[in-house]
């Protein structure tokens, strides 16, 4: 399985090196589950991604162990170690296409809709994400927000603890790229 994931996420960079491309090393994910009794959130600003104008094609992965934020440090490790399972699973990916034609050198924002597989927990699903991108003095920035059902990736969530974690996981991205 982690072959297969390393040559999803190698395969996109390959192809990106022939042209300019979009780069991102810090880019900020948030997860929000809003559940009957509990708010969880947490955050990371270790997104990396890579966007290929050429092609229109792209690749973003985080490694899930760098999220923090929990409301304790108890949440945090239950997150890594019971739901996620960080040390079997360690990246979250989403590489794939972008469907509308875009011109990036464009200045302002274009609201686009992104086509790849989502892959979360060892589980990929095909999905279609609305996004926000925005040219600014040659750098693009991206914006989308966006809900991740647990169940379709395998999450399972204890019924002692059904109503603290949500079955739908909010999640915002936000990324600068350079060239």
């Amino acid at each position: 399985m982690k072959a297969v994931l390393f040559v999803s996420l190698l395969l996109p960079v390959a192809i990106f090196s022939q042209t300019a491309v979009y780069r991102c090393e810090n880019g900020k994910i948030n997860l929000k589950s809003t559940a009957t009794l509990e708010v969880i959130e947490a955050g990371c600003n270790k997104l990396r991604g890579v966007i290929d104008p050429a092609s229109q094609s792209f690749a973003w992965t985080v490694e899930v162990r760098y999220f923090e934020g929990f409301n304790s440090p108890l949440q945090q490790e239950h997150f890594n170690e019971n739901y996620l399972e960080s040390t079997v699973y360690p990246k979250a990916t989403f590489t794939g296409r972008i469907i509308e034609q875009v011109d990036f050198q464009q200045q302002g924002p274009q609201t686009v809709r992104a086509k790849g597989k989502l892959n979360i927990h060892g589980v990929e699903q095909e999905r279609i994400l609305k996004c926000q991108l925005e040219n600014k003095g040659g750098k693009l920035f991206v914006r989308s927000t966006f809900t991740v059902p647990v169940a379709d990736h395998n999450i399972a969530i204890p019924r002692i603890v059904h109503q603290k974690i949500a079955e739908e996981i909010q999640v915002s991205v936000e990324a600068v790229l350079t060239k």
